[in-house]
């Protein structure tokens, strides 16, 4: 390892190391200079690594955790982390001096730690840097109002502590209007913000109204449907808006088909793939007086009684999700969602009398 990669691996380790706060999550407070502004179900913890926040509006978990829609895509995921704005250059300066200051006051702390801790102010004080992370001069005091700099943040809802924490690098600077360095990959983009929207998003549950309700019997069509409600759009938008800094992005999901798994292998789904596509608004037809000899649009024939159990009808209601926001005029397609539901279904043998 160079000497740069080592400082800066030393200059890492001692943020991470000896500052209380380590890297902020994205339902934290983040200081700008111009007050505080919090996420939506957001906490009230502040600290060196508080990050702008993504505000989280439209149909979305109110306790920031994740929504209710799974990927159809097993290998898609949010980022479990990305680089944001988090201070001004005079708020930084009093947050990283306040902290710097305790760090050395540590128990423990005096010997081994003095000498990163020593690289940390010159980082930031004497202009002490390396050719992709060059150093301020007293914080860039003189350029507050100009830019901000940026920090990690931790996606609270990544169960992989690992990529939690990627986003380690020791926080840098940003004029307003310019892009963050190509270094930062993880830098918060608005494919990002959609990916962020898609997991806190909440949709309408997929109960399916069923004819004959409950309990059905052997060899007899079960219809099923969904209400016309369900088929609206929902949209949710995830932002960060600071000064000389605003990124958004709304993702939209729209109902596609409702897919049928009857819990047995004794039975027949109709279609015969268990997919009811959308058809003139709505899946599926309401059963009506009449229609008692017809083959509904969409439905199930179980063959085998249920033996005084029930079996477990699995509905799966698919998505299409689309995102648009900063920078991004015409819908871009992400992938399909899912959400779940499951009713008991008793059946019955259809009772005859012999003469």
């Amino acid at each position: 390892m160079n000497r740069a990669a080592t400082a800066c691996l030393s200059l890492s380790l001692v943020i991470s190391g000896l500052l209380t706060s380590g890297v902020a999550h994205a339902d934290e407070d983040f200081g700008n200079g111009k007050g505080d502004v919090k996420e939506e179900g957001g906490g009230d913890k502040t600290g060196i690594y508080a990050a702008a926040q993504v505000k989280y509006t439209g149909a979305v978990t109110k306790s920031g955790g994740s929504g209710n829609v799974s990927s159809a895509d097993v290998n898609w995921d949010p980022p479990p982390c990305w680089y944001a704005p988090a201070y001004g250059a005079k708020e930084f300066k009093k947050k990283m001096s306040g902290e710097i200051k305790d760090a050395k006051n540590t128990p423990g702390m005096a010997g081994h730690a003095g000498a990163a801790i020593n690289e940390l102010q010159r980082h930031y004080e004497d202009d002490y840097g390396w050719t992709d992370t060059p150093g301020y001069k007293d914080y860039n005091v003189e350029k507050d109002g100009e830019g901000m700099f940026w920090a990690g943040v931790e996606n609270p809802n990544e169960p992989d502590a690992l990529k939690r924490m990627s986003c380690s690098d020791i926080p840098f600077w940003v004029d307003n209007g310019e892009p963050p360095p190509p270094q930062y990959e993880e830098a918060i983009t608005p494919e990002m913000l959609a990916a962020l929207a898609y997991q806190h998003m909440e949709l309408p549950g997929t109960k399916v109204t069923l004819a004959p309700e409950g309990t059905t019997k052997v060899n007899l069509p079960t219809w099923a449907w969904l209400d016309k409600a369900v088929f609206d759009d929902v949209k949710a938008t995830a932002a960060i808006n600071v000064p000389g800094f605003n990124l958004e992005a709304t993702t939209t999901a729209t109902p596609k088909s409702l897919t049928l798994n009857p819990g047995t292998k004794d039975a027949t789904t109709i279609p015969a793939d268990g997919e009811c596509p959308i058809v003139d608004g709505k899946i599926g037809e309401p059963y009506a007086k009449g229609k008692a000899d017809k083959t509904p649009p969409c439905g199930i024939i179980y063959r085998r009684s249920s033996g005084g159990d029930t079996y477990p009808l699995k509905a799966s209601l698919t998505w299409e999700i689309t995102w648009q926001g900063t920078g991004q005029a015409n819908p871009v397609g992400m992938p399909n969602g899912t959400i779940e539901a499951v009713q008991d279904i008793t059946v019955e043998e259809i009772q005859s009398i012999n003469r």
